[in-house]
């Protein structure tokens, strides 16, 4: 814990360096009570953005696809910020109970829930781990969308990007023994969420033509989707 308070400043300080930064929306980052923080993928970045402009000392929990700790550098950056390596092909059970116990207790929580990261800026399907979370957990979640400046839509160095928060979604309800009733407030949620962040970036995408993306693309839940791999 002593060395996130150590690496957090250093972060925000490289960060703000490195990239112009515009940040829309903070105030709705809740600073007394446990948070899905849920935004879009872009960058192996993404996480050390969000969590350097929030610059909370008090720690997130990150959920992160093993892949990402096979960089020396950014393995080592997650892990002072709290991220955990999560299995995603291998129903990685025990790490979400662990995850849940920990957002129950107070601990706020990133998961990307598109569970992978955009080659070309637009929304991808949202999975079903993240709403899992924070239904059980009792916990909202907060919409996030990070907008990159750049003619391809993604990160580059010097670049300028924004990051946007959006109003808390409550999950109230959501979780329930019957999982028929599950899967149709999970549903919910993600439509909910899809279209939170698809306003969000409506409303604050940089004027470049190609930045008009198409929309995300729809719910899969009538195919019988029902899974929950959150990493990013």
């Amino acid at each position: 814990m002593v060395l996130y308070w150590i690496v957090l400043p250093i972060v925000w300080v490289l960060i703000h360096i490195l990239w112009r930064i515009e940040v829309i929306g903070l105030d709705k980052v809740p600073r007394d009570r446990p948070i899905v923080l849920a935004p879009n993928h872009i960058s192996d970045l993404d996480p050390v953005f969000i969590l350097g402009v929030i610059f909370d000392f008090s720690r997130y929990r990150i959920l992160a696809k093993q892949e990402l700790f096979r960089n020396p550098v950014i393995g080592w950056a997650l892990g002072c910020l709290g991220a955990i390596p999560i299995d995603r092909g291998k129903g990685d059970t025990e790490t979400i109970d662990k995850v849940i116990a920990e957002c129950r207790g107070g601990t706020r929580v990133l998961i990307f829930p598109e569970g992978t990261r955009s080659k070309t800026g637009r929304l991808g399907k949202l999975k079903s781990g993240a709403f899992a979370v924070a239904s059980q957990a009792g916990a909202d979640i907060l919409p996030c969308r990070i907008i990159y400046d750049t003619p391809d839509a993604r990160m580059h160095l010097f670049c300028r990007m924004c990051i946007c928060f959006g109003d808390p979604i409550p999950t109230a309800g959501a979780a329930s023994d019957d999982p028929r009733r599950q899967v149709r407030a999970l549903r919910t949620l993600r439509t909910r969420l899809t279209d939170d962040l698809e306003a969000l970036y409506a409303a604050h995408r940089f004027d470049r033509p190609e930045q008009a993306l198409p929309a995300a693309d729809p719910d899969p839940a009538e195919k019988g989707e029902n899974h929950a791999d959150p990493a990013c």
